[in-house]
């Protein structure tokens, strides 16, 4: 299994088995096992299988390595001759995943 292109949180992530990524929070505990079985595509050996969607009975298990919180966006609202300044920051809740295997069933 070369790598595999799963949903979470709406959002699409490259996974490789043994790799780690980077999601959005997720309720798990830290070292909690999950499934992601939003799959919508899969690379195995330059053979390329599309989902439509999803690819049916594929699986992803990981492991959840740790939360964290990503670096800080500043937001600067202002408008010219109104004398508006708005400055205020933002820091997402992230989740760090390891991927221990890849199932195409």
């Amino acid at each position: 299994m070369n790598y595999v292109i799963v949903e979470s949180g709406g959002k699409q992530y490259k996974a490789a088995e043994g790799g780690v990524i980077t999601v959005d929070l997720l309720p798990n505990a830290v070292g909690d096992e999950i499934v992601l079985d939003s799959v919508l595509l899969a690379v195995n050996d330059g053979e390329v299988s599309v989902g439509t969607p999803t690819i049916s009975g594929a699986k992803v298990r990981a492991t959840v390595l740790e939360h964290f919180k990503g670096r800080k966006i500043l937001v600067f609202k202002y408008k010219a001759k109104e004398d508006y300044r708005k400055k205020t920051g933002h820091r997402q809740n992230y989740t760090r995943l390891q991927v221990e295997s890849i199932s195409l069933e």
